[in-house]
């Protein structure tokens, strides 16, 4: 039978945003109750290793650290949920979210911490991959691939930052590109276009990433012309789909201020949405960084502000 809670702050998602936000929360004495969603852990459910969080000295699995997370919620005091928000309304307190086993939610304050999901090319082999050579951030696992031969995929800023920080580590960076022109603005165009060690491929797709199973590794990307529909192959040992992100904020649709690509919009400096009372933190605000160490730091801001928010309040 579907039951209705009251809680004083809710957390929706897991990802290290949402459970920072969770330990904060729970030791200001808050009792956060924090729904996990589809993918518990976020991104960094799915990703290999990890080499820059601080206070880890050797490398750790994305899924552990994770894991480790949600524990110290769970010991702080958190309520950790499996199940997921399908539907929530902000326009009058208390919020109100409904969840995918019919159970009703209804908080004081609200933390958004759902993250954003890497766009990829939908190959087969990229999926194969992904982990063993295919990447979606470049400062996460450029490091990787020092001294190396890569490929980025894309047209726009985001591609054209990945191939110019790629460049400062890697002996050769593909930029693969289906026009022949960038999307990107002139300055890092400009920026592009200067260093030598980045050789744009115009109008081509991947349409295979070319690998090896043991050791599970990538050798190649196969590449096909968009008007000729000839094919070439690049040598290349890591390959970086840079070709956007979208935030996960489909269930805060005008409800909440957005800008064009759909992050929800917070001042800077602060985790503070258009509705009073409702904190986004993470991916789901933060299109530049992507993080999880950043992530992190903004559900901590989330969990302090809720908590000053919620004093003013009286609701503590």
């Amino acid at each position: 039978m579907a039951a209705e809670r009251r809680v004083r702050l809710a957390i929706l998602g897991s990802g290290p945003a949402g459970y920072t936000a969770a330990i904060y929360a729970a030791r200001a004495g808050l009792a956060p109750l924090l729904v996990q969603g589809l993918q518990p852990g976020g991104q960094l459910a799915i990703t290999t290793e990890v080499e820059n969080f601080p206070g880890f000295p050797e490398p750790i699995l994305g899924p552990e650290l994770m894991e480790r997370m949600a524990a110290q919620a769970r010991r702080c005091g958190a309520e950790l949920v499996a199940d997921v928000a399908v539907a929530v309304a902000l326009h009058e307190r208390p919020f109100r979210i409904l969840l995918d086993s019919g159970d009703r939610i209804l908080c004081d304050a609200l933390i958004i911490a759902t993250g954003a999901q890497a766009r990829w090319l939908g190959l087969e082999s990229e999926t194969r991959f992904r982990g063993f050579g295919v990447s979606s951030c470049a400062t996460c696992d450029g490091f990787f691939f020092r001294g190396r031969t890569v490929a980025v995929v894309g047209g726009g800023n985001t591609a054209v930052e990945e191939a110019l920080y790629l460049s400062r580590l890697c002996a050769k960076v593909y930029l693969v590109h289906r026009r022949d022109a960038l999307r990107a603005e002139k300055v890092l165009q400009e920026r592009l276009f200067a260093e030598p060690k980045i050789e744009p491929v115009w109008n081509h797709v991947v349409e295979e990433i070319l690998g090896s199973e043991e050791p599970r590794a990538v050798t190649g990307v196969r590449l096909r012309h968009v008007h000729t529909g000839a094919r070439r192959e690049l040598a290349v040992e890591g390959v970086f789909v840079a070709i956007g992100h979208d935030p996960a904020t489909a269930l805060f649709k005008n409800q909440l201020d957005m800008d064009a690509e759909g992050y929800i919009v917070t001042p800077p400096g602060s985790t503070q949405t258009s509705v009073p009372g409702v904190f986004a933190c993470g991916d789901v605000q933060d299109k530049r960084f992507r993080q999880a160490v950043t992530a992190a730091g903004s559900g901590c801001m989330a969990a302090l502000e809720a908590d000053r928010w919620l004093a003013e309040l009286g609701a503590t």
